[in-house]
């Protein structure tokens, strides 16, 4: 005859038994966006649709804003591997460099393209593309 003891010390090790060979359950982390970006008007201006797009995933999404021309952003861009004069660089999860869903190279670096820049320092990106590969770390469906 079991005992309750028994029954619960066995129903324990099965258990245990059965959790052993299966993968931990974690929870996805949220993508990370760092946004380093000089403080001038023309770069906030191009910015605006990045941050209100942000804004609208309320907190769905880790964001770092870092100032290029201070030490910090500095460094950061440093170790992206970058120098020079970058007005923007949008990087997720760590990267700045993408393909889009058609295999053509993305790189969310300098204005968006088709932008007005006073300087002329258009990349290649556009807010579209940014709004895609955000949304594929997001796990939205179709991306």
């Amino acid at each position: 005859m079991l005992t309750r003891r028994s029954f619960l010390a066995a129903l324990a090790a099965a258990t245990t038994a059965a959790l052993a060979g299966s993968p931990p359950i974690a929870l996805a982390a949220p993508p990370t966006v760092e946004i380093i970006a000089l403080p001038h008007w023309p770069v906030r201006n191009a910015l605006k649709p990045v941050r209100s797009y942000l804004a609208a995933l309320h907190g769905r999404v880790r964001i770092i804003e870092l100032d290029a021309e201070s030490p910090k952003g500095e460094r950061r861009l440093s170790a992206l591997g970058l120098k020079g004069h970058i007005p923007i660089l949008l990087v997720i999860n760590g990267n700045y460099q993408f393909k889009r869903a058609d295999g053509s190279p993305v790189t969310l670096k300098d204005f968006p393209a088709k932008t007005v820049d006073p300087t002329g320092v258009n990349g290649t990106w556009t807010v579209d593309d940014f709004k895609a590969l955000v949304d594929a770390r997001l796990g939205k469906p179709g991306q």
